[in-house]
């Protein structure tokens, strides 16, 4: 990071930690001021921003300059579904920096999309799976990154739904005896039915939980998605606590828009302390967009995170 751009962004008037402007003031700054947040104001929680999160506010191309953007308003993790297609020099480059300032990466894409695939027992498909898993493994050999993301693919709809549990369980427990000797952890997303992701066979964290109870492996763990759980079956608090031992990630976002928290109906404020509360120290992945435009949407991004992680401890 340039270090003129640096020195404006500490010297420039001010919020502190969580004691944070209101969103009159806020936008009073104007385009062309920036929040002074000095490096030791950390979110009590390891939420994760992207490359998508400030590329205006950042005003840099360089990605190890925008991690440590990043990482002096206060982020300690970071996230990067598709981190698997940057160039080899680029992902060394992002995992050096990050363990440089020891910021956590979330889990990155291994396998996702809506091919019938997971639910089958067919053996050609299982090496396909297995192929991705091996893309996967050399990131992490690469990055020591420690999750990669699967979603189990759609719906096989001429095949019971309890045959395709079983034989997702199946292919996971492949995987599983894969990855696992190698210190990789895969993470299963469930996604909505109703907004985003029709056809696809996991969609609910009962069911999500319920695949891990059965395989009983330390590398099969559950993204917990509050923005497609709360459009799929709610109870967040509650379905969180019964699946906890299985949770392994978070990803974020309001409902509806899939924007930043305070935009819609999820409570983050009292769902961040409780997660804070239950002692989870992971990331908080912020699969977001935002709810304004351009560089008053980013800074707006920023001020909804300190107001929602603003709870007693």
């Amino acid at each position: 990071m340039k270090e003129t751009r640096r020195n404006f962004l500490k010297k420039t008037a001010a919020i502190t930690g969580a004691a944070a402007l209101g969103s009159s003031d806020l936008f009073a700054l104007g385009r062309n001021n920036a929040f002074k947040v000095d490096s030791n104001e950390a979110f009590k929680l390891n939420y994760a921003p992207n490359f998508g999160s400030f590329k205006e506010w950042a005003n840099t191309k360089d990605p190890v300059d925008y991690i440590k953007f990043c990482y002096d308003l206060g982020f300690r993790g970071f996230f990067d579904n598709w981190f698997s297609r940057h160039p080899i020099d680029v992902q060394e480059k992002i995992a050096n920096e990050l363990d440089r300032l020891g910021m956590e990466m979330g889990p990155y894409i291994a396998i996702a999309g809506g091919p019938v695939n997971f639910v089958t027992d067919d053996p050609e498909i299982r090496k396909e799976i297995l192929k991705t898993m091996e893309t996967a493994i050399a990131v992490h050999k690469r990055t020591g990154f420690k999750q990669a993301l699967v979603t189990l693919g759609g719906e096989a709809k001429k095949l019971h739904p309890e045959f395709q549990l079983a034989n997702a369980i199946d292919n996971l427990r492949a995987c599983c005896d894969r990855v696992e000797p190698e210190g990789l952890t895969l993470v299963m997303e469930p996604l909505n039915q109703y907004v985003n992701h029709p056809g696809l066979f996991l969609k609910r964290i009962p069911q999500a939980y319920a695949i891990c109870r059965a395989l009983n492996r330390p590398s099969c763990k559950i993204v917990d998605d509050l923005y497609h759980q709360s459009i799929q079956e709610g109870n967040l608090i509650n379905n969180m606590d019964m699946a906890w031992k299985e949770i392994g990630a978070f990803h974020l976002g309001d409902n509806p828009g899939r924007k930043e928290p305070t935009t819609g109906e999820i409570n983050y404020n009292n769902i961040f302390k409780h997660i804070y509360d239950k002692g989870y120290k992971g990331t908080l992945c912020m699969e977001h967009g935002n709810s304004i435009k351009g560089l008053d949407g980013e800074k707006r991004l920023y001020q909804a995170y300190r107001e929602c992680d603003n709870f007693n401890v």
